[in-house]
């Protein structure tokens, strides 16, 4: 039995909780959205803001192949990319759950926050925002993910260990 202390709290994903770490991309009622295609198609337009350019930066989309993690799943490592954004959303109508900390010093488990995406929701984690790697549920997930490729591609991953069973997320 895991003790509570030790349990990452899974939140829901909404734009106001996850906005210190970045933005939640999905088709709201508050995006700006406008009818094209002669009336067949419903734009929601400029979602989130993709921050690639930096230190002769590129953005590069790829589609990356997540394998289920297996719960209750001990939190070791996180990472941050800190010369742009990294943008997930699902491939096929699943949730995913995001761990995220501040930008800043490297995290520790009392920083850190779990918000299950939904389908039909993505997440554009800002520049150094701390994340764990990706967390797929049930069953194997593909991912676009719009991130920075660039001449610093080798700095623009900094990861940090985590002790060792100080925290778990229970679902």
């Amino acid at each position: 039995m895991i003790p509570l202390a030790q349990r990452l709290t899974i939140e829901p994903l909404t734009a106001e909780a996850f906005r210190p770490f970045g933005e939640v991309i999905e088709a709201g009622g508050s995006a700006r959205h406008f009818t094209i295609n002669q009336g067949f198609a419903e734009r929601y337009h400029d979602l989130v803001h993709i921050d690639t350019a930096g230190e002769g930066g590129h953005t590069v989309v790829s589609i990356f192949k997540a394998l289920p993690r297996t719960f209750p799943m001990a939190i070791t490592t996180m990472e941050r990319h800190p010369l742009g954004s990294q943008a997930f959303v699902a491939l096929a109508p699943m949730p995913f759950l995001v761990v995220v900390a501040p930008p800043g010093a490297a995290p520790s488990p009392q920083d850190l926050r779990c918000f299950l995406a939904q389908p039909g929701q993505g997440v554009n984690y800002a520049c150094g925002t701390w994340h764990h790697p990706l967390i797929a549920l049930d069953k194997p997930c593909d991912f676009l993910v719009i991130d920075r490729g660039g001449p610093a591609e080798q700095g623009n991953c900094d990861e940090v260990a985590l002790d060792e069973g100080a925290l778990w997320v229970v679902r």
